[in-house]
């Protein structure tokens, strides 16, 4: 296959006496017309082979059908009304709707804003009263928002647009006057940084937004990320930051009765102890009464314990729910609304959910909360004031979301709003299934497939994350059953660097350990081999984000083992990643090139600089959407024109050019697209044809003995 011209330059860096070279380094310039000249060659490439795919069709019309199913978030109650969002099927996005006894009413609707449907809301905060909504929007795919009010009675806009937000928080003040929130400083005051520095800020509505008043975060580390909340009775106000990504929390009180609004005095309620957690407080609350914090400080897998406002540092804690050895704890949320309240604790074991019930005053655990099977639970939703109900959902790879509701009076859980029928597959069965990695570490996997047992070698799909503590906890996946129900295996690897076990599994796949993420997954690539589910060449791995970061990993270092690889949205060039979009966020996560020891590191694996000449690189597909302000593009157009001169095998490698969407959610039809063209071209290469065709299940792999030479 002959590939766009890609001219190899001298570019280079040196870090720390070492001279690496970056021969695309021009590919980094979007506006540059070599850049755009070679991105239009690129995707008229793709167009041509993707216009071949016969199987394409087939695998759109699957997917979109598994897709169709109805998608609503718990109810956030406020009062007598209920604010919820939800997606029916088919439709390209969620509408945030309000329900009013029996009368449901569409309050923001992103479609009927955007018919081209590039505008998605962000995020959105009812006033604790119910009468007024703050909601974000966003276009393009950047994620940058524009904040507004609405009065819930009209749907009347009242105030914004507030710019240079990012799914900010919005702390209401009782009464709905004004709120906390975060937003970046002007950009003009940080040239080249503008999606840094970001402040808490208190905004009263009906006033300039460049008038509000700084409440916090002068002085602090630009990368730092911001959370606000404010007790229902207006009392407390708490921020929490962590900077970066960074595992680790620093939180502060202040009593809004003792100083201004907008000047509150804030007292330390965990600074500098390189440990995650979250405080809890309920209406009501003086400075003698208790509060909660979930926190990992002295229990990586996550503690409840009780303080004061009075005295909230940590000499001052007593344990009330203790770490468990065998789970790690997700959510805590006390329901008080009851003659002798109760707290809901949710936990994962393995990356499977379970919730517990515990008495408040003594941590006693007094019941579990029954769900339909071994799935994931979302964050659990309580009303303000207290109150004796939750709502949380719930999915596993099978069964679609459904919202659910416990009333702790009774201890029954049930569906919600009404008896739902989720949609579930009896074509996938699931295996949790343990093996051990390089160093002897047991490591486990989901594996999806048609026999539940490793029947024979068949089209098998690896995936994984392994970053940021992110558990791959079970979730409906249509692409997992389309896989499945085509006669494929599809595996989901729960490696190191993510939060099945805890913080300390997290750590271990982080900076100068990232190996060890890559290490699992290989780990697991060759469990699936030896043990019947697969074959050298019948592998496939796919991975978005950081888990693209794993996917190119493997590539890079295992080139021999898989018949095709895909890498959306991935990190592929670690050397100069804290140049590009959200990088300098990650440190915390990947480490420095500053810094030797995290050079080397990043150096050893950066999958973009492990490209050797000769080598027998498998089928490649490198998506990327232009925009993306997390990662920036420019890593999968160097990672290609690398792979493009580099690979001596059958190929292709291909750059899927994704327009006017970014990082994170976007329309269905747009989602269920990329879909498509990911699975079609991993089935090209692995030998499936999708459910329903003609063709075997099976096809003779051209690529079985797919690389050979240097990993």
């Amino acid at each position: 296959m002959r590939y766009p011209d890609a001219p190899r330059l001298d570019s280079a860096d040196e870090f720390h006496g070492e001279v690496v070279a970056d021969p695309y380094r021009w590919l980094e310039h979007t506006a540059d017309p070599r850049t755009r000249t070679w991105t239009a060659a690129q995707e008229e490439l793709f167009a041509r082979e993707r216009a071949g795919w016969d199987g394409l069709p087939g695998w759109q019309a699957r997917l979109d059908a598994l897709s169709r199913v109805p998608v609503t978030s718990p109810p956030v109650p406020r009062g007598d009304v209920m604010f919820v969002s939800h997606r029916e099927p088919g439709a390209e996005h969620p509408v945030l709707t309000v329900r009013d006894g029996g009368v449901e009413r569409v309050l923001v609707s992103p479609l009927a804003l955007d018919p081209d449907g590039g505008t998605v809301m962000e995020a959105w905060h009812p006033s604790l009263e119910g009468t007024l909504l703050a909601y974000q929007l966003s276009t393009g795919g950047t994620e940058d928002s524009l904040l507004r009010v609405l009065d819930v009675a009209t749907g009347a806009v009242v105030d914004g647009p507030i710019d240079r937000v990012r799914r900010t928080p919005v702390a209401w003040l009782p009464g709905g006057e004004a709120f906390y929130y975060v937003r970046r400083l002007p950009p003009e005051l940080n040239p080249g940084e503008e999606r840094y520095h970001r402040r808490v800020y208190l905004h009263r509505l009906g006033t300039d937004p460049g008038d509000d008043e700084l409440v916090f975060g002068e002085g602090q580390d630009k990368t730092r990320f911001y959370t606000v909340a404010v007790t229902p009775d207006g009392r407390w106000l708490s921020v929490s930051a962590t900077t970066g990504t960074g595992p680790a929390t620093d939180l502060w009180l202040a009593d809004l009765t003792q100083s201004p609004l907008g000047r509150p005095r804030f007292h330390p309620v965990q600074v500098d102890a390189g440990a995650r957690s979250g405080l809890r407080m309920t209406t009501g609350t003086g400075p003698g009464d208790p509060l909660w914090l979930r926190t990992e400080l002295d229990a990586p897998r996550g503690r409840v314990v009780v303080a004061t406002p009075a005295a909230p540092s940590a000499e001052c804690w007593r344990t009330l729910i203790p770490e468990r050895p065998d789970a790690v704890l997700d959510d805590f949320v006390p329901l008080t609304g009851l003659p002798r309240p109760v707290a809901l604790v949710s936990w994962t074991r393995h990356a499977v959910s379970e919730i517990t019930v515990h008495d408040l005053a003594d941590g006693r655990e007094v019941a579990t909360v029954p769900l339909p099977g071994s799935g994931s639970v979302g964050a659990i939703s309580v009303r303000p004031e207290g109150g004796h109900e939750a709502w949380f959902s719930y999915a596993d790879y099978a069964t679609s979301p459904v919202v659910l509701r416990y009333d702790a009076r009774t201890g029954v859980t049930g569906p919600w709003p009404r008896p739902a029928e989720p949609r579930s597959s009896a074509s996938a069965r699931t295996s949790h299934v343990t093996f051990h990695s390089k160093d002897g570490t047991p490591v486990r996997m989901f594996v999806l497939s048609p026999a539940g047992v490793p029947d024979r070698p068949r089209p098998t799909l690896l995936t994984g994350y392994g970053g940021f503590g992110v558990s791959m906890s079970p979730k409906y996946l249509p692409q997992a059953l389309a896989w499945v129900e085509a006669g494929g295996v599809y595996v989901v690897a729960c490696v190191r660097g993510g939060g099945e076990e805890g913080e300390a599994w997290h750590r271990a796949g982080t900076g100068p350990r990232k190996q060890n993420v890559f290490d699992d997954l290989d780990a697991a690539a060759g469990h699936l081999i030896e043990h019947g589910w697969t074959a050298t060449g019948m592998l496939g791995v796919v991975g978005v984000s950081n888990g693209g970061l794993l996917a190119g990993a493997a590539l890079t270092q295992h080139p021999e083992r898989y018949g095709a690889v895909v890498c959306v949205a991935a990190l592929l060039d670690m050397l100069r990643y804290e140049r590009h979009g959200m990088g300098p966020s990650w440190r915390p996560e990947y480490g420095s090139v500053e810094d030797p020891e995290g050079f080397a590191a990043l150096r050893a694996y950066s999958p973009y600089h492990r490209i050797r000449d000769g080598v027998r690189y498998p089928a490649v597909l490198l998506a990327a959407a232009d925009g993306d302000t997390r990662v920036d593009p420019s890593h999968s157009r160097k990672m290609c024109a690398a792979l493009q001169h580099a690979s001596s095998g059958p190929g292709p490698v291909l750059l899927r050019v994704e327009r006017d969407v970014g990082h994170g959610a976007r329309a269905a039809s747009r989602f269920v697209g990329l879909l498509a063209d990911v699975f079609t071209f991993l089935s090209l290469h692995l030998g499936l044809s999708p459910a329903g065709s003609s063709a075997p299940d099976t096809a003779p792999v051209a690529v079985a003995a797919a690389a050979t030479g240097p990993a």
